[in-house]
């Protein structure tokens, strides 16, 4: 499952599945390009997932649209006693495919835990030990291709977790660290004990803190992959852009989805992010790998810039 493979911007799938032009950027120092829409696997394992067997077909769909980046995390479940389950998830997926693995790239995280369904945070180096060893035996792997921090544990110093990180590089267990949920001052924290390949952060239309607070332009600068959560929105936000008057324009013009859209608007943020939406129904996987090589022009990108994009 490693991911190796630097290709063009096509991508090429199974035999008797769809073609799909796919546009590819680098994930960051020293790793392989990956497609720049890639597939979050959280919503097929938290509540209102869909059922085994249409979940792997979501996967499939997203595989043979082109896409070669799969997020995954050992917390996407609904709760304790389901840790791992998206990561055995889309270990079955790939398993079933009948397309090139080989250049399929899967990132994981560790760092978060599920006590009765809340979402917590553990950062001790013990804990993203174990975590890590799970992961591992959850994908079926020896090394995890990226293995990322879920989020900053407030009561454990950045640089112990982040030690855990560096042996682990050291072990082989990991092949590339990176960071989620951080500042700039954090990332340059974590940098100073490991190499970090990429960064996970929020960015969508709605919540633009990651351009605000400069870590967009960060990764830029130090051509660090940018990987986008949460690109569309989530939940209740997603499903107001098709009423959108800008994006709903926008997308009659292109003969695109609105969703569609605005992963290209997330896209036009800098030239290391990579967009992660997830999805529950294989036509919306494919809708959002549709999106990589849609260009917007200037103009567009500014009308939806100066849009007002309301979560109430």
């Amino acid at each position: 499952m490693r991911g190796t493979w630097s290709g063009s911007s096509v991508s090429s799938v199974s035999a008797d599945a769809p073609q799909s032009l796919v546009q590819f950027r680098a994930l960051g120092p020293s790793a392989p390009d990956v497609s720049s829409i890639g597939y979050g696997g959280m919503h097929i394992s938290i509540a209102d997932r869909p059922d085994e067997p249409e979940s792997i077909r979501v996967v499939h769909a997203a595989l043979d649209a082109g896409i070669t980046l799969i997020d995954t995390a050992d917390v996407y479940s609904l709760g304790a006693h389901d840790i791992g389950h998206n990561e055995r998830l889309i270990a079955r997926a790939l398993r079933e495919w009948r397309g090139p693995r080989e250049r399929i790239l899967v990132a994981t995280k560790g760092g978060s835990e599920r006590p009765e369904g809340r979402w917590t945070r553990n950062g001790r180096p013990e804990h993203l030990k174990a975590a890590c060893e799970r992961s591992l035996r959850a994908l079926g792997v020896e090394e995890i291709d990226l293995y990322q921090l879920h989020a900053v544990d407030p009561a454990v110093p950045l640089e112990e977790s982040m030690g855990a990180f560096a042996r682990l590089l050291e072990e082989g267990k990991i092949v590339r660290a990176g960071l989620s949920n951080v500042t700039v001052d954090q990332i340059e924290r974590a940098r100073r004990v490991v190499p970090i390949t990429s960064v996970q952060n929020r960015l969508n239309p709605f919540f633009r803190e990651s351009l605000d607070e400069g870590v967009v332009r960060y990764c830029t600068d130090e051509r660090l992959g940018f990987l986008a959560y949460s690109p569309t929105g989530g939940g209740r936000l997603n499903r107001k852009l098709p009423a959108h008057p800008v994006v709903e324009r926008l997308a009659r013009a292109h003969g695109a989805s609105p969703h569609a859209v605005v992963l290209a608007w997330v896209l036009a943020q800098g030239p290391t992010v990579i967009a992660i939406p997830s999805a529950r129904k294989p036509e919306h996987a494919r809708d959002s790998a549709s999106a990589s090589d849609l260009q917007l022009t200037p103009e567009e990108r500014r009308e939806i810039d100066e849009a007002e994009f309301s979560t109430a």
